[in-house]
């Protein structure tokens, strides 16, 4: 292990900043934990804010790692002395060229010291590509978020020895994105991710009443509008025999009118509950006891909540994505993403007492398989085989 030590570099400068604020870890910072847990033993860490970049000591590296494996109370304060000491003088030295440089969150791609800082220390970038949402739906992001993840892929495109992506879908919208900008294309693998490992989940279920959950940030894209307007109308049609909404997730961007549903609509107080935090434990529970999880998104790069629904044997119920169909195939019932009277129509039938439709859905995921790490990890150690 010796010959291999500091072989790899990781960034962790998202996950740092997330888990100091005592943050709960996202799918994105949950990709960079499997990434740890893989390559921690031969990988040094780098750390960069702003315009400060600084690579760490592999036995400093191996400290954080812990420390952001298992993080308690005091995680600010040890993970501070831990990287106040690895830039104590003497330094180490920086360079060491020609090492794999993982960069697994798009964080700093689009700040202009990147690409000189890559240059000076002759490493080889390999990033991982969660989806290209902001360039090929801006309608659903942030103002100026189109362009900012523009330069963000072509930094990718025009620096990367090699690419990961979450799905093939997303590899696709890649290479299209790199044709249409005549950009270089570098090696590419698209390696899907493995769903988190939430917890038992035991315990009676955490509504008494039949419900359905949606699982996300709430923004634009996850639609969650068209649930809450069908939500009001069955409310007002059902009365206390409506089904219950569990939506699990924080609120996002531009969702005044989600979040004007959820906090002045009478008739949803009853029958929408809102969860903008849930332990692992906590969401295990929810989905295992749900009558199905509702996807309805305009636009996914993967779709974990699909993944980790359908491994607990939860149906679900989604928009025909490409992407969701790769993972999943026939296995979610899929209704269009516009079709309001479909969804109503899928909801009622799902929370009928011994749905025939859901049961069908069930023997169904006999045939899902569920992507794992180790498969995730064979495809990325041929890519860098491919890179030596």
């Amino acid at each position: 292990m010796a010959a291999l030590q500091g072989s790899l570099l990781i960034d962790v400068s998202r996950l740092m900043a997330r888990t100091r604020r005592g943050r709960l870890p996202t799918g994105v910072d949950r990709v960079c934990l499997a990434y740890i847990a893989h390559f921690g033993p031969r990988a040094q860490a780098v750390l960069h804010w702003g315009g400060w970049r600084r690579l760490l000591p592999y036995g400093a590296s191996q400290e954080l790692f812990a420390l952001l494996q298992a993080p308690d109370d005091r995680f600010y304060r040890n993970a501070a002395l831990v990287i106040a000491r690895a830039c104590l003088p003497p330094w180490p030295s920086q360079e060491g060229g020609n090492r794999i440089y993982f960069n697994l969150s798009h964080t700093g791609l689009d700040d202009v010291g990147l690409v000189p800082w890559l240059q000076r220390r002759r490493l080889r970038p390999v990033f991982l590509v969660h989806d290209l949402i902001p360039i090929t739906h801006p309608e659903y992001c942030r103002p100026g978020e189109q362009a900012q993840h523009g330069q963000r892929v072509e930094t990718m495109l025009r620096t990367a020895a090699g690419l990961i992506t979450n799905s093939q879908a997303t590899l696709h919208s890649l290479e299209r994105f790199a044709g249409n900008r005549a950009l270089p294309m570098p090696l590419a693998v698209a390696a899907p991710l493995a769903p988190a490992s939430l917890g038992p989940g035991s315990g009676p279920p955490p509504l008494p009443q039949p419900y359905f959950v949606v699982l996300g940030t709430i923004e634009p894209r996850k639609n969650h509008l068209l649930l809450l307007h069908l939500w009001r109308e069955m409310a007002v049609r059902l009365g206390p025999d409506t089904p219950h909404l569990a939506v699990i997730g924080q609120r996002g961007w531009e969702c005044e009118n989600v979040v004007d549903m959820l906090e002045r609509c009478d008739a949803l107080r009853r029958v929408v509950h809102e969860l903008p935090a849930c332990t692992d434990d906590e969401l295990t529970r929810y989905l295992r006891h749900a009558s199905a999880l509702l996807f309805p998104s305009f636009a996914e790069g993967y779709g974990m909540p699909l993944v980790e629904a359908l491994k607990l044997g939860t149906p679900v119920i989604a928009n025909k994505l490409d992407v969701f169909d790769e993972i999943a195939g026939a296995v979610p019932d899929y209704v269009d993403g516009l079709d309001g009277l479909g969804w109503r129509r899928a909801i009622e039938d799902y929370c009928a007492p011994d749905s025939p439709r859901r049961a069908a859905q069930v023997a169904r995921m006999a045939g899902f398989q569920v992507p794992t790490w180790a498969r995730h990890f064979e495809r990325v150690e041929s890519l860098l085989e491919q890179l030596k």
